[in-house]
C-alpha cells in the first residue's frame, strides 16, 4: 500500500509518527507532505520520517484572506506530489488533505479535534470517506464521522507508546531534586487563532518573575517575541522532539496554547491554560478538567495565583500522577487505530471486530 500523510504542524508530526513507523515496518510505502513551519521539519528529520515540503508558513498573525493566498500558492505542489506518489489512502485535515485525496481519487481520512473555527471542517467534510475525532468533540460531521475514547495526543502519549528519556534533567542542566516549570507562549498564528490574544507582554514578564521565586522557569516562546536576557528564566532550547520528556518531569506547565496543555495533562503534569480572549469551549479541555488533570482560567491573576499555590504543595505531583494512571490507561491507543484504518484504506466496514469496537458512529452518540 501507499499512504500519503499531510502534516502541517509539529503536533501533526507527533500524531502520525508512530503510525508511519509501523506502516513502513509492515512493508507499506509512506510519504509525508509538509510545510516549513516552526519546528515541523526538524521533527520529521529527528524521527527519520519520509517527507517532502510543499511550502512554508511564517509564525506571525494572519487573516482568513492571508490564509487563502497561502493555500492557493501551495496547492499546485501538493497536487503534483499527490499524483506522483499515487496513494491508496490520504490522511490529514482541512483543505490540504481534501485536495490531495480528491485530485488523486483516493479515499480521505480526516483526524480532527474540537478546534473553534468551522473552516477546516466545512471545506473538507464533503470529501471525506472517514472522519475520526475524540468522543468529547461536539460536532456531528455526518455518516462518515466516527469517534473514539481519547485524544489525538494519545497517538504519542498513551502509556503503551510514550517512553520518557531518563536524561532530560541532564539535558536541561537541572538537579535531580530541582523543581522546574515550563511556560509556553503561543504565536497565535493559526487560522483558528485569528484575532485572539493570550498573555500580554506585561503579564508574561510578571508570570516569569513570580514563578521564578519558587522554581526554575523554562520558556518556550513560539513567536520568539520575548527577550529573556533581563528576566529570571531560561529559554527551552533542547531539540523540540524532547519537549514531552521535559513536560513529563516538570512540576507544572502554564500556557496560553491548547495542544501543549493537553499533552502535559495526559503526562500527569498539572496543566494550566490561560484563555485570554478565547471564549470557545473545547470538549477536550472540559474532559481533562473533569478528570482533574487540567485547569483553565479566564483571568491572568487566576492562573498566576493558582500556579503559585500548586508549586507550594508538596503532594501535588503524586495526586496528579494517580489521576493520570486512573484515567489515561483506559483511553484508546490512537496509533493502533490509525494503522488499522490505513490498512483498511479508510473503510470502517473492513476493520476487524476489535478495532470497530473502539469506534462509535457520531450520529448515534449525539
Amino acid at each position: 500500500m501507499r499512504i500519503l500523510v499531510l502534516a502541517n504542524t509539529p503536533a501533526h508530526v507527533h500524531l502520525y509518527r508512530h503510525a508511519v513507523d509501523r506502516l513502513e515496518a509492515a512493508g507499506h510505502d509512506v510519504l509525508v507532505l509538509t510545510r516549513e513551519y516552526a519546528c515541523t521539519t526538524d521533527l520529521l528529520d529527528y524521527f527519520e520520517l519520509p517527507y517532502r515540503v510543499y511550502g512554508d508558513h511564517r509564525t506571525e498573525g494572519y487573516s482568513t484572506l492571508g490564509f487563502a493566498r497561502e493555500v492557493g500558492g501551495q496547492f499546485l505542489t501538493i497536487g503534483v506530489e499527490a499524483l506522483r506518489f499515487d496513494p491508496d489512502v490520504v490522511f490529514g485535515r482541512g483543505p490540504y488533505a481534501a485536495y490531495a485525496g480528491t485530485l488523486s481519487r483516493t479515499p480521505i481520512v480526516l483526524v480532527l479535534d474540537d478546534e473553534p473555527g468551522d473552516f477546516n471542517h466545512t471545506v473538507s467534510r464533503p470529501f471525506a470517506d472517514c472522519i475520526l475525532s475524540p468522543a468529547v468533540t461536539r460536532r456531528d460531521l455526518g455518516d462518515a464521522h466516527y469517534t473514539f475514547d481519547g485524544f489525538k495526543e494519545c497517538a504519542y502519549l498513551h502509556p503503551d507508546v510514550f517512553e520518557p528519556t531518563t536524561d532530560v534533567r541532564t539535558y536541561l542542566d537541572v538537579d535531580s531534586d530541582e523543581p522546574y516549570v515550563l511556560v509556553r507562549f503561543n504565536a497565535l498564528d493559526a487560522l483558528h487563532d485569528a484575532d485572539l490574544e493570550g498573555f500580554r507582554p506585561d503579564q508574561r514578564r510578571d508570570l516569569i518573575e513570580r514563578l521564578s521565586e519558587v522554581a526554575t522557569v523554562f520558556v518556550s516562546d513560539e513567536g520568539d517575541d520575548l527577550d529573556l536576557r533581563e528576566l529570571p528564566a531560561r529559554p527551552y532550547d533542547l531539540h523540540p522532539a524532547l519537549i514531552h520528556d521535559a513536560m513529563a518531569d516538570a512540576e507544572l506547565l502554564v500556557a496560553d496554547t491548547g495542544t501543549m496543555a493537553t499533552e502535559a495533562a495526559l503526562l500527569g503534569t498539572p496543566a494550566f491554560r490561560y484563555r485570554g480572549t478565547d471564549d470557545h469551549e473545547y470538549g477536550e479541555f472540559q474532559e481533562l478538567e473533569r478528570a482533574g488533570l487540567a485547569e483553565q482560567f479566564d483571568t491572568y491573576q487566576g492562573v498566576r495565583d493558582r500556579s503559585l499555590e500548586v508549586l507550594a504543595d508538596n503532594e501535588i505531583a503524586e495526586r496528579w500522577e494517580q489521576r493520570r494512571q486512573e484515567y489515561v490507561g483506559d483511553l484508546v491507543n490512537l496509533t493502533d487505530l490509525l494503522v488499522d484504518v490505513a490498512e483498511s484504506r479508510g473503510a470502517v466496514a473492513r476493520l476487524d471486530r476489535s478495532t470497530k469496537q473502539a469506534l462509535q458512529p457520531r450520529s448515534q452518540t449525539t
